[in-house]
C-alpha cells in the first residue's frame, strides 16, 4: 500500500504542469521577439522613472538597487516610454497614482509625435488599457499607472495608418499591447524589425486590438528567469512586473 501510494504521488508529480516562464521566444514572420505576459490577477505591475531621493535611475541595475528586497520578486521589466536628454518622460506619467508629468498633445517630429500616438495605463480595479491620447483626455477615470508613447500600432482592432506593412526602417524595438483589461503583453525584438512587423505581431499573433510603441535603439529587457539585464543607453521610464506578494 505504502508503494503504490508513493508511486501514485511521483505519477502525480511528474504529471503536474510546470509553471509557465513570464517571458518566451516567440517567432513571427521570419523574426524572433521575446514576449513576456503580465496577468493583472497574478502579478503587480509598477512604473519607476527616479529614486527617492528625485534622482532619474537611468537603467535597470540602478532600478534593482532601489527595489532592495522586492528586485527578488521581478518577473520582468522593459523600458516603458520615450524621453528627454535628462530621462524626463516625454509625455504623461504616472506613478502611484500622481502625474509626475502632464499629457503631452503638441505637434513635432519624432516617432512619439507619428499620431495617434498614446497612453498605457492600469486603472485603480488594476485593469490596463492602451488609449489614444485624445480619448485619455477624456476618461473620467484616473490611472494608478500610465505613460505616454507614441506611435499607437494598432487601435480597436486597425493599424495606424502612419504605419506600412513592413517598411524599410529596421530596429529594435518594443512595446505593450493589451488583450483584454486583465492581460498585457510586454514585446521586445531579439532583431532589428520594422514597425509594421511588431503591429502585426500585436494584433495577428497576439490578438491584441490595441498596442503602443514605447521605443527603439534602446530598447531594453530586465529578465532575472534568463540571467538578462540589458545596459546599454540610458533609458527613462521603466516598468516591470513582479510577484505578487
Amino acid at each position: 500500500m505504502l508503494r503504490l501510494a508513493a508511486a501514485l504521488a511521483a505519477a502525480l508529480t511528474v504529471a503536474a504542469p510546470a509553471t509557465a516562464a513570464p517571458c518566451q521566444h516567440r517567432d513571427f514572420d521570419g523574426s524572433g521577439f521575446t514576449v513576456c505576459t503580465f496577468d493583472a490577477a497574478q502579478d503587480e505591475l509598477r512604473l519607476d522613472w527616479t529614486d527617492r531621493h528625485g534622482k532619474a535611475l537611468r537603467g535597470f541595475d540602478r532600478l534593482a538597487r532601489a527595489f532592495g528586497p522586492d528586485a527578488g520578486r521581478v518577473l520582468f521589466g522593459m523600458n516603458a516610454g520615450m524621453f528627454e536628454e535628462d530621462g524626463k518622460p516625454l509625455g504623461l506619467y504616472v506613478e502611484n497614482g500622481v502625474e509626475r508629468r502632464p499629457i503631452n498633445t503638441r505637434d513635432a517630429s519624432g516617432n512619439f509625435y507619428l499620431k495617434p500616438n498614446g497612453v498605457f495605463l492600469q486603472t485603480a480595479g488594476g485593469k490596463v488599457a492602451v488609449v489614444e491620447t485624445f480619448a485619455f483626455e477624456l476618461r473620467s477615470d484616473r490611472p494608478v499607472l500610465a505613460t505616454q508613447s507614441g506611435p499607437l500600432l494598432v487601435s480597436d482592432g486597425k493599424f495606424n495608418p502612419q504605419i506600412s506593412a513592413d517598411g524599410p526602417s529596421r530596429n529594435i524595438r518594443n512595446g505593450v499591447g493589451v488583450r483584454d483589461p486583465h492581460t498585457a503583453f510586454f514585446v521586445i525584438s531579439d532583431e532589428p524589425v520594422s514597425f509594421g512587423r511588431l503591429a502585426r505581431l500585436f494584433r495577428d499573433e497576439l490578438h491584441c486590438p490595441d498596442a503602443l510603441y514605447f521605443d527603439g535603439t534602446i530598447s531594453s529587457a530586465w529578465i532575472p528567469s534568463q540571467g538578462r539585464m540589458d545596459v546599454s543607453r540610458p533609458l527613462g521610464p521603466m516598468i516591470t512586473v513582479l510577484r505578487r506578494e
